[in-house]
């Protein structure tokens, strides 16, 4: 039985208007609590027309929600100094009361080669986008020194670790990983798990076993860690026509992807089941790393408008969820 739904969305926007995107991610999120959903997830899409800064943006949609757990997924750390990302997270977890999932990666950022000289002109050389950047991030979550100085100096008072501390925050920091590697380490270093519809062909070219090879490793090394599958679904039980014919075009145009491992990292990706909440609860239970997990941040399609995802929410809420032994948050 599914005992937690999340949802995740990128928060398009138009280059020509893009408060309105955000404010459209916003009012989702609070549609999202209405009815009933334990978490909505944001991921950073950097130099496009996708949320650049969803720190912020979950800031604002902690003055606006009172229940619903808020994530990120996920930060890629190597756009990040970790220090400075501990202060931000502590801070906006404070204001949310607790509800707080930050969800990070590593490696170099996206387009290095592209970015590195505005991002790190003096140490682009330098930087290190291995797990031992996101060491230097739990410690700082954690609560361990940063700083060789505390006490007084003059009328200031200095701490030497990350000001403000949220201390339950991390407990609910989560690794995004793609491979066996990935997922053992997050398991060996305390971390909850996300996975989602990309995954790297290692082992196996079958989508569902390779993710259900992550659950299982990361499992094997935090038996108590927390497992959330992101896959793209798209329920059609309120649908109207028009809309039921643009999802099945959007899942038929990225299908071919999902046949063989794509480039030279191998990835895999899963197919978007689109169809009745009936339908996509006989797939999803049929499915071998799904039976594995109780926990879903199912993604929201990138291109669709506003009423689309209201839509999508709702027959998600109201239909899959209950369909999957889900119940809503009160």
């Amino acid at each position: 039985m599914l005992r937690r739904l999340g949802f995740l969305t990128i928060g398009l926007f138009d280059e020509a208007d893009p408060r309105r995107g955000h404010e459209s991610t916003l009012e989702i999120i609070e549609l999202g609590e209405k009815l009933g959903f334990d978490s909505a997830w944001l991921r950073h899409r950097h130099l496009q027309f996708g949320i650049s800064s969803p720190v912020a943006v979950l800031a604002a949609a902690t003055q606006r929600t009172s229940r619903i757990e808020l994530g990120t997924a996920v930060t890629p750390l190597g756009w990040e100094n970790p220090v400075r990302l501990a202060e931000d997270l502590a801070t906006v977890d404070l204001l949310s009361g607790g509800r707080l999932n930050p969800g990070i990666s590593v490696g170099p950022p996206m387009h290095w080669d592209r970015v590195k000289d505005a991002l790190y002109p003096d140490t682009a050389d330098a930087e290190d986008f291995s797990y031992a950047r996101v060491s230097r991030f739990l410690a700082a979550v954690r609560g361990e020194p940063v700083s060789g100085f505390r006490g007084s100096e003059g009328f200031e008072e200095f701490s030497d670790r990350v000001q403000p501390h949220s201390p339950g925050l991390s407990s609910r920091l989560w690794y995004g990983g793609g491979s066996l590697r990935s997922a053992q380490w997050a398991g060996e270093n305390g971390m909850n798990f996300l996975t989602s519809s990309v995954v790297k062909a290692e082992e196996s070219t079958d989508f569902e076993q390779i993710q259900l090879s992550h659950v299982q490793k990361f499992r094997k090394y935090h038996p108590q860690g927390r497992v959330s599958q992101g896959l793209v679904v798209i329920p059609t039980d309120s649908a109207s026509p028009q809309q039921i014919t643009k999802y099945r075009a959007y899942a038929e145009k990225r299908l071919p992807r999902t046949t063989e491992p794509q480039g030279p990292a191998r990835m895999m990706f899963a197919p978007d089941i689109v169809g009745t909440s009936e339908e996509i609860a006989e797939r999803l239970n049929a499915h071998a790393a799904f039976q594995e997990i109780d926990e879903v941040a199912f993604a929201l399609p990138f291109t669709f408008e506003h009423d689309d995802y209201v839509q999508i929410l709702t027959d998600m809420a109201r239909s899959l969820g209950p369909a999957l032994g889900w119940k809503p948050a009160a």
